[in-house]
């Protein structure tokens, strides 16, 4: 302790005079244990805010630095509870950003224009800034890990709480579905994957480039503008037969057999391995779906719906038996929401067709068939949707929104927690402000730390 207070106070009171007198642009706002936090990083903090329109409660040039601050706290306490980060998970979260940035900037180039520096030090940057992020994560999931509320507690805490505190909640829907994927003639898949054998030949035989073809034939156009390359992916994040066929090859100049997967049928060329992630180019092709085909398959639905109605067969029932729908099939027919993890959407969740539908259904009604293109695999289904539930806009309460109040119950405990050990651990870090950072209104007593 008796060395990190004195680096601190050579970094405050030696380097900082120094760097003034040699008129270094780089100036320290506050130092946090041995830990400077410098201008130029609560104006990047800021910009990255006004660009992003994240709004921040009060002057940006305290509450950020204070929020900094705060943050090295917590990371103080990661490294003295030696906390470990999964690396794997980071560089693939990286290279998810990367991708993204990368997609919705429309260039390599334009991101490093946008951040103003070159790709690998944006990598490094995201590695330590997802680094921290986890570290803290961990550091405040440990302190909070047994906070727990009974429902005595919730209703306790929904009774005290002001109600105009409690949020809005948009209008939700609880929705079941049946899907059908119409049948695709043979001689469709036999077309698509002669199409993708000729362009393996053609590259293998170094007569045309991979990424020349993927941009001009390639159906994923996530990758497909971008040479078909997929950036650095983990097993995890890939499709289980894409990333078997990827993982197994090791020349980067041979293209591997067709992979068939929900997607539809892919070629793969592997561009650079590390470790448990893979960077790769593919080629994606999907057999289309005839009128006929998908007409047959509407006429079908229609037949089910028809019984459903009739009263033979209830709606679960036949969700079970020919839904061809994996995520909601065994639940009886009902959609999951992913974002939340429950059977309730806000309509801009839902997808489009269905949003469409459901909007002038009302509950216990059963939609005729339409076609849909499935979220996940771009491909063209028919369903029909049952509306369950519609639950219009309004304050939360406890009776509709139960699991709410309860996160805001808990939340508002973890809150406290970590509020309360943020002030014990001011205790034992040495903080220095420097004088023109300190005429703010903090929300903790920096100031009193700062006359240690």
């Amino acid at each position: 302790m008796k060395l990190r207070f004195f680096t601190a106070m050579l970094l405050a009171l030696v380097v900082l005079p120094l760097m003034a007198q040699n008129n270094v642009a780089e100036e320290v706002a506050w130092v946090v244990g041995d830990e400077p936090i410098f201008k130029s990083d609560i104006e990047e903090q800021y910009r990255q805010a006004l660009d992003e329109r994240i709004p921040i409660n009060g002057n940006p040039y305290c509450v950020i630095p204070e929020q900094m601050a705060v943050d090295k706290l917590f990371l103080d306490q990661a490294r003295i509870d030696t906390v470990e980060v999964q690396q794997s998970g980071i560089s693939a979260e990286v290279e998810n950003r990367i991708n993204y940035f990368i997609a919705n900037l429309g260039s390599k180039e334009k991101v490093e224009e946008y951040f103003r520096m070159p790709l690998p030090r944006l990598r490094e940057k995201l590695n330590e800034v997802l680094s921290e992020q986890s570290c803290i994560q961990q550091v405040q999931s440990e302190l909070t890990k047994n906070v727990k509320s009974t429902p005595a507690d919730v209703r306790k805490f929904y009774n005290n709480i002001s109600k105009d505190s409690l949020p809005y909640i948009p209008m939700q829907v609880e929705v079941q579905i049946i899907t059908i994927n119409p049948v695709i003639p043979q001689q469709e898949i036999d077309e698509v994957k002669s199409r993708l054998r000729d362009y393996a030949q053609q590259i293998n035989s170094g007569e045309r480039e991979f990424s020349t073809l993927a941009i001009l034939y390639s159906e994923d156009q996530a990758t497909a503008v971008y040479g078909g390359e997929t950036g650095f992916q983990s097993k995890s994040v890939l499709l289980p037969e894409y990333a078997t066929a990827a993982f197994n090859l090791n020349d980067t100049k041979r293209v591997s057999n067709i992979v068939e997967t929900d997607d539809g049928y892919h070629i793969i060329q592997l561009i650079e391995k590390r470790g448990d992630r893979i960077n790769t180019r593919h080629i994606l092709l999907r057999p289309k779906v005839s009128d006929k085909d998908l007409t047959d398959a509407l006429s079908r639905l229609d037949s089910v719906r028809t019984d459903i109605v009739a009263g033979k067969y209830s709606f679960d029932e036949m969700a079970l038996v020919i839904s061809q729908d994996k995520d909601s099939r065994n639940n009886k027919g009902n959609m999951l929401n992913e974002k939340t993890h429950s059977g309730r959407f806000e309509m801009a969740d839902l997808p489009t067709e269905v949003g469409k539908k459901i909007n002038t259904m009302q509950p216990g009604d059963i939609s005729e068939p339409f076609v849909m293109i499935n979220p996940k695999t771009r491909r063209e289904q028919v369903a029909i949707v049952r509306l369950n539930k519609r639950i219009d806009g309004h304050k939360a309460d406890l009776a509709e929104d139960y699991m709410v109040i309860k996160e805001m119950c808990e939340g508002r405990a973890k809150e406290k927690i970590l509020r309360d050990w943020v002030v014990q651990k001011q205790k034992s870090v040495y903080v220095y402000i420097e004088e023109s950072w300190r005429n703010c209104d903090f929300k903790y007593d920096w100031l009193k730390t700062n006359k240690k």
